[in-house]
């Protein structure tokens, strides 16, 4: 993610709570890893009576239910696993997400999302390396992606942490040769209906399947497989092999 919040907030018309909290939040991040501050956008109200609107928020990726009790440090005692997906035919039923999926909904923007193809040439009995894919929109406009959020806290008096996880569907058209699931893409029309705190979970956005027609895949480097490198050489082009020369 490269946008800077408060120029998102700008852009869909929202509230940017993202630069008053952390005023370094504009900062691009390449190769976001879970745990990490991303930006959200969620609907809220001010008051109980008042319309709800759109805020950009920072959120933890890796959703940690409120029913997480605290460690001896005050940090979530989680020994699962990072909460960082969440499918779409599962968060209206597990327990970790239905909460969330009540009335606890957000969109998770992003320039596009790293995926990573198994090669088939692997030897048997060994790793399989596996090629990196970098998936954006052709005219490179941010993408929003469904998902879901958690305000946590270590006692009644702390201070919430919010976290987010993405929602994740059947992977469609040429990304399914990629990997068999991807994000759930929501388009501008049905942000509202999905963020709505005050409507019950559209069961109907979930299982549609996401529109990819301005999505593009580029093969990248594997300098993505290392969080140690976050810079814009991750999203360029990976560079073809060099031929190999048999000597006779």
């Amino acid at each position: 993610m490269t946008t800077d919040p408060a120029l998102l907030a700008q852009k869909i018309k929202a509230i940017d709570e993202a630069t008053e909290a952390a005023p370094n939040a504009g900062a691009p991040n390449y190769n976001v890893a879970p745990t990490t501050t991303v930006a959200t956008v969620v609907s809220r109200h001010s008051d109980p009576d008042d319309e709800p609107t759109r805020r950009v928020r920072l959120m933890r990726w890796g959703l940690i239910p409120p029913w997480v009790k605290p460690g001896p440090d005050g940090a979530p005692d989680n020994k699962g696993p990072l909460l960082i997906n969440a499918r779409a035919d599962k968060v209206a039923t597990s327990p970790a997400f239905r909460g969330s999926a009540r009335n606890k909904r957000c969109l998770v923007p992003m320039d596009g999302w790293y995926e990573w193809r198994p090669n088939a040439d692997g030897a048997a009995g060994k790793k399989t390396a596996k090629t990196p894919f970098f998936m954006h929109r052709g005219d490179g406009d941010t993408l929003f992606m469904a998902g879901l959020w958690s305000v946590w806290k270590p006692s009644k008096d702390a201070d919430p942490l919010l976290s987010c996880t993405i929602i994740t569907t059947d992977a469609v058209g040429e990304l399914a040769e990629i990997h068999d699931r991807m994000p759930l893409i929501l388009a501008e029309p049905d942000w509202d209906s999905w963020l709505n705190p005050d409507a019950a979970l559209d069961a109907e956005l979930l299982a549609r399947a996401p529109d990819v027609r301005d999505v593009e895949i580029r093969e990248i480097s594997t300098l993505v497989n290392s969080v140690r490198n976050n810079g814009p050489e991750l999203l360029e082009p990976a560079k073809p092999e060099p031929e190999q020369i048999t000597l006779l």
